[in-house]
């Protein structure tokens, strides 16, 4: 016997806004977060735009002490998290938190730490040059360590460290735990912060950022003239739980989550193959008993890169054709690494709530080949019952979320 999952609550923190209400509204609208990079002077790198959180609202769930304890990642992952479980109602009167699990992803964890620290150990030497606490701020598992302290949640607990496909793959793998009965529920998202010299200089000696200075221009997903990514930051969590358990506390229901597909390429370090997204696709819809034909909507990886979107249209294209609506919202919030697929699995789950599908930010012409049903122009009110939300990290990573429509029934 096997689960049902429901969402039941979510949070986020990204470049077009720190709340579900003005996530959504901003997303709607079609409005960027993307400006020049103000954290630190990036002219050195070649690059000047970047989607970087605005006015994070520190003090709605932090002290001081807190920001020297926790990294940027792991503040915007506590964040997110507190909001998504007040959504969702859970509570310790409710719930048994031994049974309460937490899986957060992040691709890099703390990179701003390692840049100060390795800066620090060259001038200063390794004993006074190394903070005490660089590790515990650094490591990429302290997004799901920093949120189970805050959260109490006592159940099933790992990272997930897969590139850009971290936070999809910590959402199908929080929903497999609850199917098969390992938790009754499960907070599941993704973190990021690695907007600072190091990360921006990483990616654009790799030659994958955008030099363009237009905000409006920088990320166009699936257009002739894309050339690049623009780094993006922040955090996006979902609160998932077994139909009974959330029906059992009389929850609100946002939406289901009914299938996960998850493969790897094996077949080149930063460059897909677009074959594994394809069987991706494939094994999402197969455990959610759907066909092809059945999915109304995909929010795509859509990197505003050609070696992405090459395949990614054409695994789309050849799995489900070109009726479902496809769009890519990286073109408002950026490209959050590791955070990426969770703030995407909020976005497809705000779509379903609103039977709304978000425009293709930015796109004006689609690139020859681009045989799928990108939104241009402007976002389109739509029924949508089943959504798709992929993502695909480097190493030949892709996951894949099915989510379904709550009827209720």
């Amino acid at each position: 016997m096997t689960n049902r999952v429901v969402i039941t609550g979510y949070g986020v923190v990204s470049a077009i806004g720190n709340s579900p209400e003005e996530f959504w509204n901003n997303l709607k609208a079609g409005k960027t977060g993307i400006g020049p990079i103000t954290h630190f002077d990036a002219e050195a790198t070649g690059i000047s735009v970047a989607a970087e959180v605005k006015e994070f609202p520190f003090d709605k769930y932090f002290q001081k002490k807190d920001a020297r304890r926790m990294d940027t990642f792991s503040l915007y992952a506590v964040y997110a998290a507190l909001d998504a479980m007040e959504m969702s109602g859970i509570t310790e009167e409710n719930t048994n938190f031994d049974r309460l699990g937490c899986i957060m992803a992040s691709g890099i964890g703390g990179l701003e730490q390692s840049q100060k620290n390795s800066q620090a150990i060259v001038a200063k030497g390794p004993r006074k040059g190394v903070a005490p606490l660089y590790v515990p701020l650094a490591i990429a598992n302290m997004a799901t360590g920093n949120v189970a302290l805050r959260t109490g949640a006592r159940g099933v607990s790992r990272a997930e460290v897969t590139a850009c496909a971290a936070g999809a793959n910590s959402i199908g793998s929080a929903f497999r735990e609850i199917k098969h009965g390992y938790a009754d529920a499960m907070i599941a998202g993704g973190a990021e912060a690695a907007i600072c010299e190091l990360g921006i200089a990483g990616f654009a000696n790799l030659t994958a950022l955008t030099k363009e200075t237009d905000p409006e221009k920088a990320c166009i997903p699936f257009d002739k003239n894309r050339s690049g990514f623009v780094m993006g930051e922040g955090s996006g969590v979902l609160i998932l739980e077994s139909l009974e358990h959330a029906q059992a506390r009389g929850a609100n229901i946002l939406a289901e989550i009914v299938g996960y597909g998850n493969t790897n390429d094996a077949f080149h370090m930063t460059t897909p193959s677009g074959v594994g997204a394809e069987n991706a696709i494939k094994l999402a819809l197969e455990e959610a008993g759907a066909s092809p034909a059945d999915v109304d909507y995909v929010n795509a990886h859509g990197t505003s890169t050609h070696a992405n979107e090459e395949t990614e249209s054409k695994a789309i294209h050849n799995v489900i054709g070109d009726k479902a609506y496809v769009s890519s919202t990286k073109a408002l919030h950026g490209h959050a690494l590791g955070a990426t697929g969770a703030i995407e699995a909020v976005a497809t789950v705000q779509a379903l709530l609103n039977q709304y599908a978000p425009v293709n930010a930015g796109t004006t012409e689609l690139d020859e080949g681009m045989t799928i049903n990108v939104v241009l122009g402007e976002g389109k009110p739509a029924d949508i019952n089943l959504a798709l939300s992929q993502d695909f990290g480097f190493g030949g990573h892709n996951a894949v979320l099915a989510f379904k429509k709550w009827t209720g029934e």
